[in-house]
């Protein structure tokens, strides 16, 4: 029941992502910064839920895996765990852009600027996996390419000074990431103090938008280091890493993820408004043109009857 109630809660966030993906492809309106960025997070979050899920259902069932494809494995889902949080970051600094300085927005917004911007995203994202995934096969033993095991990120964090490293680094990037948030916050309401009374609406939701992605970074950085508070236990008892395993996915991955949808899907009238038409196939919007139609034509037909 609780595998169960995972891929039903997976799927329907799956779905949910895909969606949104899918409307933010169809209009050219969305081209801009904070939906690009927005559209990477729903990618990386997408990409985190599926890859995660697959590893727990292989850990409840104990399914064995060749240790070189679980390596690559695991390495894709600490990239993409760290993409997440670190777009988050981004999204927070261009709405500090867009509220703080308004006149050079759409010169720092630019496509070009995007591009780069998420070309550093992935490639510091992708420094400290790319670490440990060659470190792994210089200090392995050869006899080890040949095991299987149950593929999880403990696999690939048996060397003592390695698995430290790796929390050492998550650590300090959660530090500047957080200390990035706050600070951004912070100018965000010091600008709302100074702002018009016609601006303080847009601020007042550029600070709650900030919020929440600060909420969502304090969830997804626990994803980061809860495999050092799990690692004891898949040593002690392997059912009881299972349950702990299944309790940090329900809080630490789906949880923030839930977010995402609900901060530009939700609160975004025009991404929402599009979203809304695709959600239901363009019908509604379908039967109320033809509706409108109807009516023109019948009041046509009576005043030609008429005269």
């Amino acid at each position: 029941m609780k595998l169960l109630l995972v891929q039903v809660l997976v799927g329907i966030l799956l779905y949910v992502n895909g969606l949104m993906i899918f409307t933010f492809l169809k209009k050219e309106t969305f081209r801009e910064t904070r939906y690009i960025l927005f559209a990477q997070t729903l990618f990386a979050d997408s990409a985190l839920m599926l890859l995660t899920d697959l590893t727990l259902m292989g850990s409840f069932y104990q399914y064995p895996v060749h240790i070189i494809p679980c390596y690559i494995f695991c390495t894709l889902t600490s990239l993409v765990s760290v993409v997440s949080p670190m777009t988050l970051v981004a999204m927070c600094l261009e709405r500090y852009v867009a509220i703080c300085m308004p006149l050079r927005h759409s010169s720092i917004s630019t496509p070009k600027n995007t591009f780069i911007g998420l070309l550093a995203i992935w490639s510091v994202s992708f420094i400290i996996p790319l670490f440990i995934f060659i470190v792994c096969f210089v200090y392995i033993h050869p006899g080890v390419l040949r095991l299987y095991v149950v593929c999880t990120v403990e696999a690939m964090l048996q060397i003592k000074w390695l698995a430290d490293m790796r929390a050492m680094s998550l650590q300090l990037l959660f530090i500047i990431m957080l200390s990035i948030i706050v600070s951004t916050y912070i100018k965000i309401v010091l600008a709302a103090r100074s702002a018009s009374s016609e601006k303080k609406n847009s601020t007042n939701k550029g600070l709650k938008t900030i919020i929440l992605h600060g909420v969502q970074l304090l969830l997804s950085m626990m994803q980061l280091i809860i495999p050092y508070i799990e690692m004891p236990l898949w040593k002690v008892n392997v059912m009881l890493f299972v349950n702990v395993r299944y309790s940090n996915f329900i809080l630490f991955l789906i949880l923030p993820r839930c977010l995402s949808p609900l901060v530009y899907g939700l609160r975004d009238k025009k991404f929402y408004n599009a979203l809304k038409y695709y959600a239901f196939c363009g019908i509604l919007v379908c039967n109320k043109h033809k509706i409108r139609d109807g009516k023109t034509f019948r009041g046509v037909v009576s005043i030609s009857i008429h005269n």
